[in-house]
């Protein structure tokens, strides 16, 4: 699939990019929080079965600023982004999952983080539960196959001893900066993104279907020398997985997928052969466990 980059003419103008897969009614909240704040929402939906879209043009009959794309197929998350942005007409664009509710003043705060900062490429805010606490992903450390390894070990307990060593990339459990501050990756359910940096970089690697794209994209930002930044200051609730529980071992594969891949395109130089492998074979076999639980708990429920 090859798509161009829109134009825009408002140099201040933020169109709203959300990927729906039968998100219900989540996606209505979503859109309602974010109307009144853009110039524009873009709805690409990967072809749900659920009556999230019949929900949505109920809730917003001829309403100017909404358009929805229906694919006819699921093309990913990735894929589907790539379509927004190819309509969008904004300088900014802002990759919101369905299952996100903007607050009234936390896209102004990240736009003005853009603005005042021309060598960033993207910004995200802080991603909250339902209780206003700080959510896993909003600011992120690039999980390489070493960080990884230390997360799935537990190895992360030892880093007040060996920080560098065995360095946690889950962020979120460091105290909240208490200003906008550089990370190496953002979320891709909150992703507000500079169409400059678009043009420079390009566009998701669609060779993700779902996970892993936005670590990827992030990699890709940075190598092109735009800073990602994290705005503490710019909450948004996030009801997290709402796509993704009717089909959990479907979604864990192609995050597993997504991670080697991901591996494979960065890291490749870093671990070869027979590392390469081993980080392979702890991948799938985290898979395979993954899956197992799941099954396991399916099995349980229908008996």
């Amino acid at each position: 699939m090859v798509i161009e980059v829109g134009t825009h003419s408002d140099k201040s103008s933020v169109s709203v990019v959300i990927v729906n897969y039968n998100a219900g009614q989540f996606l209505t909240a979503c859109i309602d929080s974010a109307l009144a704040q853009v110039s524009e929402v873009l709805v690409v939906d990967n072809a749900s079965t659920d009556l999230s879209l019949e929900l949505c043009t109920e809730r917003f009959p001829e309403e100017p600023k909404l358009k929805i794309i229906r694919n006819t197929t699921n093309f990913g998350f990735a894929a589907a982004c790539n379509i927004g942005i190819a309509r969008a007409a904004g300088a900014y664009v802002l990759f919101l999952n369905p299952d996100c509710v903007l607050r009234a003043d936390s896209l102004q705060r990240m736009v003005q983080m853009l603005e005042s900062s021309p060598e960033a490429g993207m910004v995200g805010g802080l991603l909250t539960n339902e209780d206003g606490t700080e959510q896993a992903g909003g600011r992120r450390a690039v999980p390489t196959p070493w960080r990884s390894f230390v997360r799935a070990f537990g190895l992360y307990r030892f880093a007040r001893f060996w920080p560098r060593v065995f360095y946690d990339f889950h962020l979120h459990k460091q105290a909240l900066p208490d200003r906008p501050i550089e990370v190496e990756a953002i979320s891709g359910a909150l992703m507000l993104v500079r169409r400059e940096a678009i043009e420079d970089v390009g566009l998701w690697d669609e060779g993700y279907f779902l996970h892993c794209e936005d670590f990827d994209w992030c990699m890709r930002f940075r190598q092109k020398g735009w800073k990602i930044l994290f705005v503490p200051d710019a909450p948004v609730m996030h009801h997290k997985g709402v796509c993704s529980r009717s089909r959990p071992i479907f979604v864990e594969w192609h995050k597993h997928k997504g991670m080697m891949r991901f591996y494979r395109k960065f890291f490749r130089h870093q671990y070869p052969g027979v590392l390469m492998w081993l980080v392979a074979l702890g991948v799938w076999l985290r898979f395979a466990a993954v899956a197992t639980y799941y099954s396991a708990r399916r099995i349980a429920g229908s008996g």
